[in-house]
């Protein structure tokens, strides 16, 4: 796919199936799919189930499910085919697979054996909380490594770079190198590709022109835009959203028991409602 500047507004909705939905998804699902309406667009459907460990066929269904019940409709999606299928990353592996050879092939990226302690015991804390990965630890040198995909790889960031981009909600953001953080993961031993690697070839694949998503992935973005670069691929349009937050102010979480839409909908809470809540967090813009 060339690298050039795409017309039509392509955005997406990317669920994580690893638990059902909750009202911080619909918040972001409405701000999405407003905007994607406003500007006339496409949106898409995406099942971000690369880990297989914690995604569940049944979180996927029910995901569908909540969804249309609630009133969303996508113009492609894993239930309803579109131009650039697979919509479920469980099926895009050979995808992955392929670039993970090229950054390979051009040096982006090296093996790493080193153990969680070790990485710990000589890697600084950030102010997110995350541990940044010493460059002590990388090869000293580049060099061609054979593909071994059973071991952990890690894209080698530039020291002390500094990486910008305007965000449509918060305005210019600001990352720095080896400080905020270090050489991330890439694939993993288990022979998958991380997050990072995964949604920015499926974003790069689909056209999506704008990622609209919470701005806990701000450092996210960050990284991917190296691997953007890495690749020489055009890099989309942000907008990161505030996260809906709980009475302790803390953020809602499948994985701390927020409740779902589908635990709602069995209580016989109303569409009006859930959505009237869910939108005091939009953000369109």
């Amino acid at each position: 796919m060339e690298n050039k500047q795409l017309t039509t507004y392509r955005t997406r909705i990317a669920p994580t199936p690893s638990g059902y939905l909750h009202i911080g998804h619909i918040a972001t699902f409405l701000s999405v799919s407003q905007r994607n309406q406003n500007k006339n667009g496409r949106l898409i459907f995406r099942l971000e189930d690369i880990d297989s460990l914690r995604s569940k066929t049944q979180y996927c269904n029910s995901a569908i499910e909540d969804l249309k019940w609630l009133g969303f409709k996508w113009h492609e999606g894993p239930d309803i085919g579109g131009k650039f299928a697979p919509y479920k990353q469980s099926l895009c592996y050979k995808r992955y697979h392929k670039i993970w050879l090229q950054l390979i092939a051009n040096g982006y990226i090296y093996p790493c054996e080193h153990s969680r302690k070790t990485i710990n015991s000589v890697s600084k804390t950030n102010k997110y909380n995350e541990v940044v990965y010493s460059k002590k630890l990388r090869p000293t040198y580049i060099q061609q490594y054979k593909a071994n995909p059973n071991i952990n790889w890690r894209f080698r960031v530039p020291d002390n770079y500094t990486v910008e981009f305007f965000d449509q909600n918060l305005g210019m953001q600001t990352f720095q190198t080896n400080i905020d953080f270090g050489d991330f993961l890439i694939w993993r031993k288990d022979n998958s590709p991380t997050y990072e690697l995964a949604v920015v070839a499926d974003d790069h694949y689909m056209q999506i022109t704008e990622v609209v998503r919470g701005q806990d992935l701000l450092l996210s973005t960050a990284r991917q835009i190296l691997i953007y670069n890495a690749l020489g691929w055009h890099i989309p349009k942000w907008l990161h959203l505030p996260l809906v937050l709980d009475k302790h102010g803390k953020k809602l979480s499948k994985s701390t028991g927020a409740t779902s839409i589908k635990n709602m909908r069995e209580n016989n809470m109303s569409i009006e409602k859930i959505l009237q809540y869910a939108k005091q967090y939009v953000v369109i813009n």
